[in-house]
């Protein structure tokens, strides 16, 4: 175990570099409230794909992929956390350049789906967004606390306030311009150092030979693509990761900071190529660990670093610190800057013409709250998986309805919200945490199915999917794509509003939005 104060050192010098170069390049520039939430058009394709990349592959790499190939299914799991993680950043590649055109001057998922569909889908994607974005960064800390109590004992209250504190200090002042920034500084030394760190693992544990002949001696259902459990761990994984990624703001703020459609592309394309290698090593360890027999009394959701702690020297194990503090930074910044622009991008909606200088406040207020709120569960060390696949499934059950309408001018508010409640409902019926309780219900229970979170998140999906589709076919309104670039305006315009949700009407005419 490596000494406590060493690792508080060295987690200490690493934030505090991060934070020097996040204030240093934002004072460099005069940020309005726009650079601030948006920094609109500024990221080349090299800085998108950094970017991404630093704020996707948080903490959970080094928890996740190895507690699905331990626990969940081997190798079949771990290539589906692989392909679920690239599969929404291809998404976002179509999904980014259409909204680049219908919403030149966006900023938020919430403003796309007032203006699309109306203030009830609005309220309902809302909740999603922040209930999702709150759970991944108080995961987020709890991660890192455990990670650094598990290497150098450090107390988990002592770990989540110092990284929430550091990470508060660059983006309360430079917002998003702030966060890209060190995403990029934090992708270059992420992905180098993830490397060499896995290489090194693998060679103290004797090579990849001694490793696979080991394996299959002992678990060889663990190197077994075709084991079903693994396929269908993979197969959920897939449509969770994808539904929440969707209702990711940080996802969001990126498509609009991109420089132009083609570094969004080649930025998006490049992110999702690089992730996958980078989770399949981290899911090895996990197969490694458990087919190696390392696990004794551990769980599986710190597989990788029982696998680090019997290959590497203690002092080898900074490495290992340095990762989890970068990885937990990467993605902090993005998700309190990402709470902090949705609210505060409706909040020129919600207030009377307000000027710049209160949305600046508003937003810096907000990352503040949020900090401190997140920063007070990752100390707690509450397990947040329950609430995390919770997050996914509402995730799941919306995202096609919600999408629907980029691509339909036909979907419609009412069927929308009928098709994601049904999702969730179906989702609900199968979800394995909250099975016991509900098939304890008098009547409906004995009617549900056997929990499964295969059939849970396919079901979720597929009946949103199928309702949204069959709800626009059966619909006369036709919803004006191109009215939304009217309804989205810049935030440093005090006095131009954000979105007025125009509508069809019953009489299947377009309902012109209202500047007000």
């Amino acid at each position: 175990m490596v000494a406590t104060a060493l690792a508080l050192g060295v987690t200490v010098a690493v934030l505090a570099a991060m934070t020097v170069l996040g204030v240093a390049h934002s004072h460099t520039r005069m940020l309005s409230v726009e650079d601030y939430i948006s920094a609109r058009n500024s990221a080349d394709s090299g800085t998108t794909a950094a970017t991404l990349i630093a704020s996707g592959m948080g903490a959970w790499i080094l928890f996740s992929p190895a507690e699905a190939g331990a626990g969940f299914g081997g190798l079949a799991a771990v290539g589906g956390y692989a392909i679920g993680s690239a599969v929404p950043l291809f998404l976002f590649i179509s999904v980014g350049v259409r909204l680049r055109e219908y919403l030149p001057q966006g900023h938020s998922l919430t403003e796309y789906v007032y203006g699309r569909y109306g203030p009830w889908m609005y309220g309902y994607a809302l909740l999603i967004a922040v209930f999702y974005m709150f759970i991944s960064l108080a995961a987020g800390m709890t991660a890192a606390a455990d990670a650094l109590a598990f290497v150098a004992d450090v107390p988990a209250w002592l770990t989540a306030s110092i990284i929430g504190g550091f990470v508060l200090v660059y983006t309360g002042y430079g917002g998003l311009v702030a966060s890209i920034f060190t995403d990029t500084v934090q992708t270059l030394v992420i992905l180098p150092l993830l490397t060499l760190s896995f290489a090194a693992v693998v060679v103290g544990l004797g090579g990849t030979g001694a490793i696979h002949q080991a394996i299959v001696s002992a678990n060889p259902h663990l190197l077994d693509l075709g084991f079903v459990p693994g396929l269908a761990f993979g197969g959920y994984v897939v449509i969770a990761i994808t539904g929440a990624s969707v209702f990711n703001q940080g996802r969001w703020q990126r498509v609009f900071a991109a420089a132009d459609d083609t570094s969004l592309r080649r930025g998006f394309a490049i992110a999702a190529v690089v992730t996958v290698p980078m989770i399949l090593l981290a899911g090895l360890l996990g197969v490694a660990a458990a087919g190696l027999g390392l696990m004794g009394d551990a769980g599986p959701s710190v597989a990788l670093f029982v696998a680090v702690a019997a290959a590497l020297p203690e002092w080898a194990t900074l490495g290992v610190v340095v990762l989890v503090v970068l990885l937990v930074t990467s993605t902090a910044d993005t998700l309190f800057n990402g709470i902090a622009s949705i609210v505060t991008a409706d909040l020129s909606r919600v207030l009377e013409d307000p000027d710049e200088r209160t949305l600046q406040y508003a937003a810096r207020a907000l990352t503040v709250v949020v900090a401190l709120a997140a920063i007070a569960i990752g100390a707690r060390g509450y397990s947040v998986l329950e609430l995390f696949l919770l997050a996914d499934l509402l995730g799941a059950a919306t995202f096609v309805p919600f999408l629907h309408g980029l691509y339909s001018g036909r979907a419609n508010e009412r069927g929308a919200l009928l098709a994601s409640v049904a999702g969730l409902l179906v989702g609900l019926a199968y979800f394995p945490t909250f099975h016991g309780t509900l098939t304890a219900l008098p009547t409906v229970g004995s009617l549900l199915p056997g929990g499964s979170f295969i059939h849970s998140f396919a079901g979720a999906a597929g009946v949103s999917a199928l309702i949204s589709v069959l709800s626009a076919r059966l619909t006369d309104g036709r919803f004006d794509l191109d009215s939304l670039a009217a309804e989205v305006h810049s935030l440093d315009d005090a006095a131009g509003p954000v979105t007025d949700g125009g509508r069809p009407t019953n009489d299947g005419t377009e309902a012109q939005g209202v500047e007000r």
